[in-house]
């Protein structure tokens, strides 16, 4: 049995592509694997807070050494670290803003980047080794794009700070079993992007 977690970055709710991907996932991936459990986790709509300096107090602080005061500080944290550890599959989904991730995300994944919990120095002390600690993890980055000519060794490669940070950050964190599906064109609209849809929503469907 999988626990599936959907995290969706769009500030869009129904005009929103990235959010129309997870669910054709969600979909497609219900009848493959009818027992999977799913949590959905919105970074877009609600509001995930910015880190601040209590809580760079609290998590360079070793629990047992915490006052309630400081713990309050990684409260949300330490509950988005506890979903990501219980759950066996990850679901991205969203759109590039300015060539790279919503602030939502951002402030996500700063939530979740924590030493000794999702990642750690493999001396215990700073020495630019990283031993990521989320083992036997696939997951799934279902991106939106205006334009097109991202990927690699594509003309816009170099301006993909989306797809290429997501998969270094989750990287480190030890998530190594990354699948990227990019639906680009958007822009464009018309007979481009509909058939730009066609093809990445067959792709999301062939996912097993």
């Amino acid at each position: 049995m999988n626990k599936v977690l959907i995290i969706n970055a769009s500030v869009r709710e129904e005009r929103s592509h990235s959010r129309k991907l997870t669910q054709i996932f969600t979909e497609n991936w219900k009848k493959q694997h009818p027992k999977s459990l799913f949590t959905n986790r919105e970074v877009g709509l609600d509001i995930i807070p910015s880190i601040n300096e209590n809580w760079i107090s609290s998590a360079f602080t070793k629990p047992v050494d915490r006052t309630e005061q400081n713990q309050k500080g990684v409260k949300l944290s330490d509950e988005l670290v506890k979903e990501l550890k219980e759950n066996d599959v990850y679901v991205i989904g969203t759109p590039m803003y300015n060539w790279s991730i919503p602030s939502g995300l951002k402030a996500y994944i700063d939530q979740i980047m924590r030493i000794n919990e999702t990642w750690k120095f493999r001396s215990g002390e700073p020495d630019g080794d990283y031993v990521g600690l989320l083992k036997n993890k696939k997951m799934f980055i279902l991106s939106s794009r205006g334009d097109t000519g991202y990927g690699e060794n594509e003309k816009n490669e170099k301006m993909n700070f989306q797809t290429t940070y997501l998969k270094f950050v989750f990287g480190i964190m030890g998530v190594q079993d990354i699948t990227i599906i990019s639906l680009d064109n958007e822009e464009f609209g018309g007979e481009i992007f509909k058939k730009s849809k066609e093809r990445i929503y067959k792709q999301i469907n062939l996912i097993r």
